[in-house]
């Protein structure tokens, strides 16, 4: 998905995706009192830690919808060749590896074209490619982790025998089209992201929501409408980026946290304040989603920015407890 916590520019038009699948509904009801309300372990609280490493809890019961990185291809261009080397970089991919890789363009200021080489040599990924031929453009939009993603891509592609080049491209509205009429033949994408921006496309608005938390079912649902646009798909990596929730390190070791239900489970009770962007108080994937999938009882929520660094600041200096951050953020590298 690319989402909130990047930037400006693209990233913008990635933050506003992203809130409005929880504003669509594909997380469930816009509020704590929706059907299937989770009852809520009722803990003793949990011990203030602050610190400056954060982690993210794991969405054990899948609130979110999955944005798992997927190669989305220009159908007339996807050959076995170019699939099978895409999906070689898929099969390398995952967060942990995503995280690392963002971290050093985003953090240490490295650029993403040699962070990409390193992670193409690192991995192997141009042992065994073949039988490509002919011009191949691949399209980057305007953040380090698509940079980088698309140069990866180039770089196996170019082992497999391709004439491959990364250019960058605009938003997403645009660089579907040129997608899809053959402009630029191949594009990093994100599973539950594009699903819903093709469906709102082609179905309307108010369509209900085809992407989810079951990621079989959502590249399923994407091929599908991929059809309509003249697209073809690799297959999708582990790696994601997606809304996730993020504690201290310290608090996470404190409290024994490894899910949100861990959360639930020890830490109702006591001071649990949420930080987020304002949408998050309203919109299903954020708080009231947290009370009803979780049973989540917040005793505070603190208006910061859209996973950046005023609500990294504010879990650090323990001005709250949980934060609304993304899966793949480099600054999670060090938890």
């Amino acid at each position: 998905m690319r989402s909130l916590a990047l930037g400006t520019g693209v990233l913008v038009l990635s933050a506003a995706a992203l809130l409005a699948c929880g504003k669509e509904g594909s997380s469930g009801s816009s509020g704590p009192s929706g059907g299937n309300q989770s009852s809520g372990a009722q803990g003793a609280g949990c011990t203030p830690a602050k610190g400056n490493d954060l982690v993210v809890l794991e969405d054990d019961k899948h609130l979110q919808t999955v944005d798992n990185i997927i190669p989305a291809i220009y159908k007339p261009a996807s050959t076995p060749a170019l699939i099978s080397a895409l999906d070689k970089v898929s099969g390398a991919l995952d967060t942990s590896k995503l995280i690392a890789l963002n971290k050093q363009v985003d953090v240490e200021r490295k650029t993403a074209k040699n962070v990409a080489s390193d992670f193409v040599s690192q991995n192997s990924l141009t042992a065994g490619v073949s039988g490509g031929s002919g011009d191949i453009q691949v399209g980057a939009a305007n953040f380090g982790e698509s940079k980088i993603l698309a140069n990866v891509y180039a770089d196996v592609l170019k082992a497999a025998g391709f004439n491959a080049t990364v250019k960058e491209v605009g938003n997403r509205e645009l660089y579907l089209k040129s997608l899809s009429k053959g402009e630029i033949d191949v594009m990093p994408e994100y599973v539950g992201t594009l699903t819903e921006f093709l469906n709102k496309a082609q179905n309307g608005a108010n369509a209900a929501a085809k992407a989810s938390g079951d990621l079989d079912a959502t590249v399923t649902a994407l091929k599908e409408l991929g059809t309509a646009a003249t697209l073809d798909f690799g297959a999708p990596s582990q790696a994601a980026d997606q809304n996730a929730f993020a504690v201290t390190k310290a608090y996470a070791e404190a409290n024994g946290l490894k899910t949100l239900s861990d959360l639930a489970a020890k830490c109702n009770g006591g001071d649990l304040v949420l930080g987020g962007p304002t949408e998050c108080q309203d919109r299903p994937f954020c708080k009231p989603g947290l009370e009803k999938t979780y049973g989540l009882k917040f005793t505070g929520f603190n208006t910061y920015d859209s996973g950046g660094p005023l609500t990294k600041t504010a879990l650090k200096t323990g001005k709250a407890q949980v934060g609304l951050v993304f899966s793949s953020d480099g600054s999670l590298a060090s938890g």
